[in-house]
C-alpha cells in the first residue's frame, strides 16, 4: 500500500475494531491507503469535529464511520464534510444491530449516509465501496478492484457436487 491516505475510517469506540478491521482489511488487500481512528460522536465531539472538517484538507475522499447503538458517528461526521460517508452498523447487544442500522440509514433529507449492512458485510462492502468510489479517478484502484471480483467469481463453484 502507498500513496496517500485517501479513506478514513472511524468508529465510536476500540470495541468497534473487531467489525471495523474488515473495512480496513478489503482496503488493504485493494492497496487502498487508509487510516484507522476512533473518533465518538458523543465522547469525542471536538475530535469528531475537527476530524470531519479537516478531512478535505488532509485529502481523504471517503470516510467510512461505524458504529453502534444509538450511532450518531457517521450522521453527524457526514454533517460536517463534503466527503462521501459509509455508515456501517455495528452490531449491538440490545438490538442485535438493529438500533444502529436504523440509527444511520434514518439521515433528514440533505444529510446523505451511505449505510451498508450490519457488522462484518456491511464493513466489507463499505471497503469495497470506497474502492469503487475511488476507482472513477484511479485507474490503479479500478484495476485492483476488478481483479478482486474476477477472483471472487471465480472462487464460487458452478455444481454442488466436490
Amino acid at each position: 500500500m502507498s500513496g496517500a491516505i485517501e479513506v478514513g475510517i472511524i468508529m465510536g469506540s476500540r470495541s468497534d475494531w473487531d467489525t471495523m478491521r474488515h473495512a480496513a482489511d478489503t482496503l488493504a488487500a485493494l492497496g487502498v491507503a487508509h487510516e484507522c481512528k476512533v473518533v465518538s460522536a458523543h465522547r469525542t465531539p471536538q475530535r469528531l469535529y475537527d476530524y470531519a472538517t479537516g478531512a478535505v484538507e488532509r485529502g481523504l475522499k471517503v470516510i467510512i464511520a461505524g458504529a453502534g447503538g444509538a450511532a450518531h458517528l457517521p450522521g453527524m461526521c457526514a454533517s460536517m464534510t463534503r466527503l462521501p460517508v459509509l455508515g456501517v452498523p455495528v452490531e449491538s447487544k440490545a438490538l442485535k444491530g438493529m438500533d444502529s442500522l436504523l440509527s444511520i440509514v434514518q439521515m433528514p433529507g440533505g444529510i446523505p449516509v451511505a449505510t451498508l449492512a450490519i457488522g462484518k458485510p456491511g464493513a466489507i462492502n463499505a471497503g469495497l465501496l470506497a474502492a469503487a468510489i475511488l476507482a472513477t479517478n484511479d485507474p490503479a484502484v479500478a484495476d485492483r478492484l476488478d481483479a478482486w471480483r474476477t477472483k471472487q467469481t471465480d472462487a464460487v463453484a458452478e455444481t454442488v457436487e466436490d
